[in-house]
């Protein structure tokens, strides 16, 4: 596919390999995963961190399955907020899911290729039909590999705002009963998984905008207010890489809406 570029240049997010390993605890607060050892996959994360996700991605997928976690995170990023085709961002997320699916089998042990697998099989699910998704059985998929994540990294903050959001949206979907009988998901579940993941990673912007979604799901103009204190907090949050500009711009971008 063809990379969009990071769309804020004047941006400049450039970390060393000194400076990066100092500012690591902060910036993987949300996904957990551990300073890479390999000069290559460092290499990668830097790329990450600067808003080059095209490079992130080649150079992880070049090292082969110890590098898969830095490229898929780099893919899923891009194609969620920089890919403009709906049917690429569609066939991205769909690779992406096959990829973690195969190294959840050399990798058992590793948290990444669970949630990057329930994440990627998420953001399908939504560009395609709710009976397509239902015929797949992507709901089943997505919430075994938060499950399968949070077992793994209990304080993988990004996981929790996942499973958050699944337990709003399967609600959504087929009303709080049959979430409860058919998926396990309850409201209050979802509720303190952002609360969790919050107190994991006070400096998420995307935790915020992920839980305000999920209110207006469950409880609509009741949580309005709230939900856009939410937004507003996300707004000024302080961005130390282009991740973390992209959930701060959307927050914006919302509350523009």
């Amino acid at each position: 596919m063809a990379w969009n570029k990071f769309r804020y240049p004047e941006s400049v997010y450039v970390y060393t390999a000194a400076s990066l390993e100092q500012a690591w605890s902060r910036l993987h607060a949300g996904d957990a995963e551990p300073f890479p050892a390999n000069p290559e996959l460092l290499r990668a994360w830097i790329a990450f961190h600067a808003g080059d996700f095209e490079l992130a991605a080649d150079i992880g997928l070049a090292s082969g399955i110890d590098g898969y976690s830095v490229a898929h995170k780099a893919t899923c990023i891009h194609a969620r907020y920089l890919e403009l085709d709906d049917q690429a961002r569609i066939a991205t997320f769909e690779a992406v899911a096959e990829r973690c699916a195969n190294q959840q089998g050399e990798q058992p042990e590793n948290p990444a290729a669970f949630y990057w697998h329930a994440y990627s099989l998420a953001r399908y699910a939504q560009g395609i039909s709710a009976v397509k998704a239902l015929a797949q059985g992507v709901d089943s998929k997505v919430r075994d590999s938060l499950e399968a994540t949070l077992a793994l990294a209990p304080r993988h903050a990004e996981a929790h705002i996942a499973y958050g959001a699944f337990h709003a949206e399967i609600i959504d979907k087929v009303g709080a009963m049959m979430a409860s009988l058919t998926y396990g998901v309850k409201k209050a579940e979802g509720i303190q998984h952002f609360k969790t993941a919050l107190a994991l990673n006070p400096a998420s912007a995307i935790a915020r905008i992920e839980f305000a979604n999920a209110l207006v799901l469950l409880d609509g103009k009741k949580k309005m207010a709230e939900a856009i204190g939410l937004y507003e907090e996300a707004a000024v949050c302080e961005a130390l890489d282009a991740m973390e500009r992209l959930d701060v711009e959307a927050a914006k971008e919302e509350l523009q809406d």
